[in-house]
């Protein structure tokens, strides 16, 4: 839909958008597939062909779709309370399940026009939901940082794999999340991400870094992703399906709420249940590559706004350039330390945690603050699946 009447003025904007939401894509899908308990290449996989269905689909002009946050931490959260180890057989079949009903779930909403349930659901909620997620991520992450396993559980287990990963503190990855910080704000359009990534990568080839105790990502072989179809036979399919629509729900709730605040800020219209439309391909075609479930990109869409995308020729673009780095450019990967990957990841977390709309309710109205503050508190102190 945005690409009828294409003004072709605005193309070489749009492609150079594209390349760089690609490039940064990189880093941040891989760990949100991590996090999600798969390989870190599925993030790649899940980069390709459900941003190009939902560019078919939506009705936005620049929101970008892709593995992220939430879904990445309802499923992680759910393997881990099925007892399911990261990366296992077992979690090769269940993500790609619940990523399927997720789909599944959207195209029933979208079915029963129920776009209109997220009139319902008050920002401050859905804000401190997704703060809560976000924060409950970072602290997760925080350990890869100092050159440990990532933490798990609830807020005073992380706090415990932080205090113990403190003791053996990189700090590659914390000039690295330095380094991308500042830039954001001195520079906000510069991909930073980028250098950082590829400063890593160099560290590697020159100073044999992982020789000293910093650990790699695993390289990625050549190629595109095969179509799997899950093995229901070794999954649960009632928590699967029950999992599912718990990442439905949020989808739905957090890419709408988060799509009509761009468009209103930029003063175009949406059409709601086409949206939905729209997440429930994105979602089919992740479980079609054995990927998590994908969703709305808040930090990724504010990167295409401030390179000025116009259109969904941004997420063409950024797809098709990712299955070209996938089939030529996957040689540096496996020289990327693993604490530069997780500053990237923290620092993109980091735009997500809404700071200043908790500033803004606790100025408008210390009710609604508190609503939000006990959101994502709930999210935190009980873990994701209750907190949902």
């Amino acid at each position: 839909p945005t690409l009828k009447n294409y003004n072709l003025r605005n193309l070489p904007g749009d492609i150079f958008s594209g390349i760089i939401i690609a490039a940064v894509s990189i880093p941040i899908s891989m760990g949100y597939a991590q996090i999600s308990g798969i390989p870190a290449v599925y993030g790649l996989y899940g980069s390709v062909l459900p941003i190009l269905l939902f560019a078919l689909f939506s009705t936005s002009r620049q929101f970008i779709f892709g593995v992220d946050a939430a879904p990445a931490a309802i499923v992680g959260g759910a393997l881990s309370t099925l007892g399911i180890a990261a990366e296992s057989e077992a979690a090769m079949d269940y993500v790609p399940a619940i990523a399927l009903f997720a789909g599944l779930w959207l195209f029933i909403f979208f079915l029963l026009h129920a776009d209109k349930i997220v009139d319902f659901i008050s920002t401050p909620v859905m804000g401190g939901f997704i703060s809560g997620i976000a924060v409950t991520i970072i602290l997760m992450q925080i350990p890869k940082l100092m050159g440990s396993p990532a933490g798990s559980g609830e807020l005073l287990e992380l706090a415990e794999h932080i205090f113990a990963a403190a003791k053996n503190i990189l700090f590659m990855g914390l000039g690295a999340l330095v380094l991308i910080r500042t830039f954001k704000k001195l520079a906000p359009k510069f991909p930073m991400a980028i250098v950082i990534m590829a400063l890593g990568v160099l560290s590697t080839v020159v100073f044999h870094v992982d020789e000293k105790g910093v650990v790699l990502l695993q390289s990625v072989e050549r190629g595109l992703p095969s179509l799997v179809i899950p093995d229901f036979g070794n999954v649960d399919l009632t928590q699967a399906a029950g999992r599912g629509l718990m990442v439905a729900v949020v989808i739905m709730a957090e890419t709408l709420l988060a799509e009509n605040t761009f468009a209103f800020r930029n003063d175009y219209k949406l059409n709601d249940r086409q949206e939905i439309l729209a997440c429930a391909a994105g979602n089919i075609a992740a479980a079609a590559v054995g990927c998590c479930p994908v969703n709305g990109s808040i930090s990724r869409t504010s990167l295409n706004e401030q390179y000025g995308g116009k259109s969904q020729a941004v997420s063409i673009t950024a797809g098709i350039t990712m299955a070209l780095i996938l089939l030529f450019g996957t040689g540096f990967i496996g020289y990327l330390p693993v604490p530069v990957l997780t500053a990237i990841v923290i620092s993109a977390l980091m735009d997500v945690v809404e700071t200043h709309l908790a500033v803004r309710l606790f100025k408008v109205s210390r009710t609604e603050f508190y609503i939000f503050m006990a959101a994502g508190f709930s999210v935190l102190c009980l873990g994701t699946i209750y907190g949902v």
